[in-house]
């Protein structure tokens, strides 16, 4: 079993940063791979960064160059620094790990961006 707890959403201005963090634990032996997807009120679940299991990164194109994933394995830890944010970045992020056929996600944790 595995289990995903994510941290680090709130309220910000826009323009403004925040760094979400993303633990797991269970059986686990790597943070890689992992992935962060968000979900806006409204809409699909979308996948906006992740770390394959050889360590490179990915990110969707809404996010290229003011997002930021990281992991540290020492840790179990994943990070994803946003930074210039927007409103349209408003949505509950969560951070997924796939493991031995399963997807295990965490509870969730909402960004909102705003004046």
């Amino acid at each position: 079993q595995v289990h995903v707890v994510e941290s680090g959403g709130g309220l910000v201005q826009p323009g403004g940063s925040l760094r979400l963090s993303c633990v797991a634990s269970g059986s686990i032996y790597s943070i890689n791979p992992i992935f962060w997807y968000r979900q806006a009120s409204g809409k699909e679940r979308e996948l906006v960064a992740a770390i394959t299991s050889g360590g490179s990164t990915n990110y969707a194109n809404s996010v290229k160059g003011r997002f930021t994933i990281s992991g540290d394995n020492a840790k179990n830890t994943a990070y994803l620094q946003m930074n210039s944010l927007k409103p349209e970045d408003t949505a509950v992020y969560y951070c997924a790990v796939s493991r031995y056929g399963n997807t295990y996600w965490g509870q969730g944790t909402q960004v909102t961006v705003s004046s």
